[in-house]
């Protein structure tokens, strides 16, 4: 890419970033190319699909995500590794309104841009959950996918008003469930949330 055409393409790439930030995944192609200063045609030279205008948005938190997996997996006990990740990975799902249907569509499609990036989160949760599981601290009968869906579960959760402010409280449910025996942290958060929940 030239160098105009690549400050061309990171310029566009910033404007769709806030325009996201304020829209959510509905954003509109021709808002971004209106606020950006570019025709419509451009910005569809840049990014010929809304997929491919994500995968860019996402794909260096995606690829953050699945570098913390592998960080974890050496650093940290089985279910605190998992249950750190799985945090990480709600305040993800959480950073654009939307983003969950988004993902979970390109996870069936093997044709989307978003598809290998999706596809390396589902399996570093994978891991994770394996790890803990074969250390017996994650309960057996849970599978990769089944992460991903209480991800995406507590980030729809995040996106409506009336339960957002339970947000913590149900992500420390959650991991309570998914953990077979709650590491201390895990064990003396859940009981803080309880305590501020009465």
């Amino acid at each position: 890419m030239r160098a105009d055409a690549k400050k061309n393409y990171d310029h566009v790439l910033a404007v769709a970033r806030g325009v996201v930030t304020e829209h959510g995944a509905d954003a509109s192609m021709r808002d971004i190319a209106r606020r950006a200063g570019v025709g419509l045609a451009t910005l569809l030279r840049h990014f010929p699909t809304r997929e491919t205008l994500f995968d860019a948005l996402l794909r260096e938190n995606l690829d953050a995500l699945t570098q913390k997996a592998a960080e974890l997996e050496t650093s940290a006990p089985p279910d605190e590794a998992l249950i750190s990740w799985f945090r990480e990975g709600v305040a993800f799902v959480l950073s654009y309104s939307g983003v969950v249907a988004l993902m979970a569509s390109a996870h069936e499609d093997p044709e989307s841009a978003l598809f290998a990036s999706c596809a390396a989160v589902h399996e570093a949760g994978a891991r994770l959950l394996q790890r803990a599981q074969a250390e017996g601290t994650a309960r057996a009968d849970m599978q990769g996918i089944d992460l991903f869906a209480l991800m995406s579960a507590l980030g729809w959760v995040g996106d409506q008003a009336a339960f957002a402010p339970r947000g913590d409280y149900l992500f420390d449910v959650i991991a309570s469930a998914i953990l077979t025996t709650p590491s201390g942290n895990e064990t003396k958060k859940a009981k803080k949330a309880k305590k501020a929940s009465k």
